[in-house]
């Protein structure tokens, strides 16, 4: 398939069930879609999942299409929608980290600046310490049921709840000698 089929030829040949012709349309419009998206979401790794899942939609959803020689606004359409569920999940996530972290903020009395810290330290840890801190620290669980709650190794789960403790504390300006 050379150059010269237009967008139309190719979606016509395939929805006759062209993988090859879908891949040509694809391979085509794949630096605009990701570059698009890259100034949406602002960031490469995030914007390359988020064109897969265009493309794989694309693909599924290519009968909608009314308008054959409007692929590339169509196909960028489904990227800004997944786009938008991408960024609602990512402030659903982020509202949800910033209640726990109002629900764990240290004892009243702690300074603002503490506080401010605390939460910023919490923010740096890995996902996965956060999650073993978040259990074992502030909702009180044991090594074991957080290990099972996670899908955690027992030891995994200890290491990050002592490497999330250490770092909460320096954030603190404290040390855990105690």
């Amino acid at each position: 398939m050379g150059e010269f089929h237009t967008d139309a030829e190719l979606v016509s040949r395939a929805l006759a069930g062209s993988d090859a012709a879908f891949s040509r349309l694809v391979e085509r419009h794949q630096a605009a879609v990701r570059a698009f998206l890259r100034r949406v979401l602002g960031g490469w790794a995030e914007a390359d999942d988020v064109a897969q899942e265009t493309f794989l939609s694309g693909w599924s959803s290519l009968r909608s299409l009314r308008e054959p020689a409007g692929f590339r606004p169509w196909l960028c359409g489904i990227a800004w929608r997944k786009a938008q569920d991408r960024i609602r999940s990512s402030r659903r996530a982020a509202a949800r980290d910033s209640v726990w972290l109002e629900a764990v903020q240290a004892p009243a009395g702690v300074s603002p600046e503490d506080r401010l810290a605390m939460a910023a330290a919490m923010a740096d840890l890995p996902p996965d310490v956060r999650a073993c801190v978040a259990l074992c620290l502030a909702e009180g669980w044991s090594h074991g049921e957080a290990a099972m709650a996670l899908g955690l190794p027992l030891g995994t789960v200890k290491s990050h709840v002592n490497r999330g403790r250490t770092r909460l504390l320096n954030a603190l300006g404290g040390s855990d000698d105690a």
